[in-house]
């Protein structure tokens, strides 16, 4: 990367820069390969640790297109071992179906319809056997308890799992449906398909160990047993160990990496977070291969105005990129991220991966439940990792006075409204508009891979103007 001008005498965050088009023969966005040089993915999409956000259905999803979802540390650990299994189990192509036998209810095909994007549950006999498809419309007008078998459409028209995703897409076309069951040759059910996920498959490719299963990564603190809890991770299958804290440029941390490296040889560590040159080398030599960058840039993060901590994001990825690159280690820009043109900047300035949070917050597949508010708007609540809720919630087994004096260190808000955008409401469509937005940059910079897109893009340095002028604006018609 390079800059237009001399840069200004002051840090730069994303809104400040700009990407400047260059001589292409990138000829079609299909054209890029948007794999990450650091291994860990298809496309540069990291879900960050956050209790509301990073959970199965995320984790599924995400890896399905490429991307991987790192686990929250708060996580117990019975639970982590379901959710590794369970998105290590997942379909690499074909999305998870919502079950429920003929004699559940209606109030029960309610509470979990919402669960997926694909919005269906298949109702399905003892042999697992498809009868029928309920979707949120068929429970108009009916009893909460009346009996699922009841209120599904039937006969339920299904796809053999033979088929290809360009085959499958072609018989949904065909037969006019937005969704159906997949089954085997016994006709047992496997999964589900609709047609946005047929065309998905055949764009996207699925992140994957060696024995195609899917990829999750698990976060992992400073504090307490660190080797013991990586060490059971990896025999989870668990080859991606994110040992983070908010100030990662210090003591307790190096020690973690080096505890949890010498209890893990052949995974993947990533570290974080720190914002400086220094930070990054001293993670890196103590045995990480990945930094994590940004302090205070997050949407529920209030640690910049509590505490004056914190630098402009942009600045931060472009001097830890490059003192990571001469190290042989990579970086992942966390934090500040709000557009497309975010995650293109950040590769530009030499993140090998960006990581999302309170962006994915309000879709079907973040953590939390589905609400609905006065207006009968859809939303999900979201959280800093830092706030008074998340302590509260790591601190149950402490003793009540520890727990109390914890609590008045708060850095993150409790409780914010994420609403469901109608025109993306799941986490694949939003994936899909960020994508969109990185591919059609490396065309405009005339690149093909990230290292490229990072070698050859041309940056410049805007006024407050300069970015507004670039904001749709439009009319009221």
């Amino acid at each position: 990367m390079k800059f237009t001008t001399d840069l200004p005498p002051f840090e730069l965050t994303y809104s400040d820069v700009f990407l400047v088009p260059s001589y292409s023969e990138v000829e079609s966005r299909l054209d890029v390969d948007l794999s990450t040089p650091d291994g860990i993915g298809t496309i540069p999409l990291v879900v960050a640790n956050m209790n509301a956000v990073a959970g199965r259905r995320m984790a599924e999803v995400t890896a399905r297109r490429g991307g991987i979802t790192v686990l929250p540390q708060d996580m117990p650990f019975d639970v982590v071992a379901r959710t590794v299994a369970a998105v290590r189990a997942a379909d690499p192509v074909l999305d998870s179906a919502l079950t429920l036998g003929p004699s559940d209810t209606v109030n029960d095909a309610l509470n979990i319809v919402h669960k997926r994007a694909h919005g269906a549950v298949v109702v399905v006999d003892g042999e697992h056997r498809p009868l029928g498809i309920f979707t949120e419309k068929d429970g108009d007008g009916l009893d909460r308890f009346t009996k699922v078998e009841f209120a599904m459409s039937r006969p339920v028209d299904t796809v053999s799992a033979r088929l290809s995703p360009t085959e499958m897409y072609e018989e949904l076309s065909q037969r006019r449906l937005g969704v159906a069951p997949v089954v085997d040759e016994q006709g047992r059910l496997v999964g589900v398909v609709t047609p946005t996920g047929c065309v998905r498959s055949t764009i996207y490719r699925p992140n994957t160990d060696d024995q195609g299963r899917l990829n999750v990564a698990v976060a992992v603190g400073i504090n307490g047993d660190v080797a013991g809890r990586t060490s059971r991770l990896v025999e989870l299958g668990v080859r991606t160990i994110v040992v983070d804290t908010a100030h990662g440029h210090q003591r307790k941390m190096i020690e973690a990496i080096r505890l949890a490296r010498a209890a893990a040889p052949s995974a993947t560590i990533v570290a974080g977070n720190v914002v400086t040159a220094d930070g990054t080398r001293e993670l890196l030599d103590s045995g990480a291969d990945i930094v994590k960058v940004g302090v205070g840039p997050g949407a529920m993060c209030t640690t910049r105005v509590m505490t004056g901590v914190g630098r402009p994001q942009f600045t931060a990825v472009v001097e830890c990129a490059a003192a990571a690159r001469a190290a042989g280690g990579h970086i992942w820009a966390d934090g500040g991220i709000r557009h497309p043109r975010d995650v293109a900047l950040a590769l530009a300035a030499g993140a090998s991966n960006v990581m999302f949070a309170s962006w994915l917050a309000g879709t079907y597949e973040s953590a939390t439940d589905l609400l609905h508010d006065e207006l009968g708007r859809k939303y999900k609540e979201n959280y800093g990792m830092a706030s008074r809720r998340a302590v509260t919630g790591r601190t149950q087994a402490e003793h009540d006075m520890e727990r109390a004096k914890k609590q008045l260190f708060e850095e993150g808000i409790s409780s914010s409204r994420y609403y469901l955008d109608p025109q993306r409401p799941g986490v694949e469509d939003l994936i899909d508009h960020i994508m969109a937005g990185v591919r059609s940059a490396f065309t405009y910079a005339g690149a093909r891979t990230v290292v490229e897109f990072a070698e050859r893009a041309v940056v410049g340095v805007q006024s407050a103007a300069g970015y507004s002028e670039g904001l749709p604006r439009p009319t009221n018609s």
